[in-house]
């Protein structure tokens, strides 16, 4: 569906270059909710807008429906972003317009009659749960709400692709729940390639199908979401992944348990098994948890316990291999 090709982008400030996308390809599939994900700076949002053109790379080619997108200019450009809906971190809204007006312009531009813009608001309006708003001004909409007028807005011209960007990060954790849960039932209903980008590893994997991590201009890491989270590679993915986990301990535990203190790392199924209580049991050993978490990404179990053994050494050692031999992964966090 979307193919980047060794795009670069590159910026000249006075005498300086500055490169903010370096030599990058991967795929898009259509239909997919794709996520990229990075710090300030990482070249993300420079990234997604060479999909519609707002950014035309410097090297390399975006290449869309096999059609190679790059040189498009004047009509067959206006064309191609009317394909392209886009949502904004900050809405973008006419405040002086309706919310019906808002989107009716988004139309207009497209070349729609007045009949298709009468008939496609409503029903656009109904999907996003903003029925009752159409005569509303923006001012009188909260975050959320201003959020789906920019998702109607976004793809009232029926686009094939939707870029988001950034598109929850001005709102608080419960909307911005319901606005990924809208982005999805979206997706699932329309079918449109939908492209996130956020520098928050949550919003990636409670909506997203892959992701690209970007550090430094570049794409260091790119896969299912799942196995990201599960299994990292990078060392900048394994850091953005522990911090969302939130798995730090206070340097009080490592003084109190300096014994010994395990990182059990559960993924897929084995996550619901009753690993820790069969260890107890078959090895005459006490683990204490001190720690930890099981969550749902892409419907699959994600578990890590940070946990404290206690026993004669000899049953403590039949215990470490007896679990690490069950789990993904098991880390000595002390000894």
């Amino acid at each position: 569906m979307i193919q980047f090709q060794n795009v670069s982008v590159v910026f000249k400030n006075r005498n300086k270059e500055i490169v903010a996308v370096r030599d990058t390809s991967f795929e898009i599939h259509k239909g997919e909710i794709f996520g990229i994900v990075g710090t300030s700076g990482a070249g993300k949002s420079t990234l997604l807008r060479t999909i519609n053109l707002l950014q035309r790379p410097t090297s390399g080619r975006v290449i869309v429906n096999n059609r190679d997108i790059t040189g498009l200019k004047g009509e067959e450009l206006r064309k191609h972003r009317i394909q392209t809906g886009m949502i904004f971190q900050h809405f973008n809204l006419i405040h002086t317009k309706t919310v019906f007006e808002n989107i009716a312009f988004a139309m207009k531009a497209a070349g729609k009659s007045r009949e298709e813009i009468k008939k496609r608001v409503p029903e656009v309006l109904e999907l996003v749960g903003l029925s009752d708003r159409a005569s509303a001004y923006p001012s009188r909409l909260s975050g959320g709400q201003k959020q789906r007028v920019g998702i109607a807005r976004a793809i009232a011209n029926n686009p094939q692709i939707l870029l988001c960007d950034e598109p929850t990060s001005a709102l608080d954790l419960e909307t911005t729940n319901s606005i990924l849960e809208l982005l999805k039932q979206i997706n699932e209903k329309l079918g449109i390639t939908t492209v996130i980008i956020s520098h928050e590893m949550n919003v990636i994997k409670k909506i997203c199908d892959r992701v690209a991590v970007m550090k430094d201009s570049e794409v260091v890491e790119l896969g299912d979401v799942y196995d990201v989270f599960a299994a990292p590679k990078h060392s900048f993915t394994r850091q953005l992944v522990n911090h969302t986990l939130n798995l730090e301990l206070p340097d009080r535990l490592f003084n109190e348990y300096g014994e010994r203190l395990l990182k059990i790392v559960y993924r897929g199924e084995r996550a619901e098994e009753p690993i820790i209580s069969d260890t107890i049991k078959n090895f005459d050993v006490n683990l204490n948890i001190l720690h930890g978490k099981i969550e749902y990404i892409s419907d699959k179990p994600l578990g890590v316990l940070v946990v404290h053994i206690d026993g004669n050494s000899e049953n403590v050692s039949r215990a470490e291999r007896y679990i690490s031999e069950s789990v993904a992964d098991l880390e000595v966090l002390y000894a």
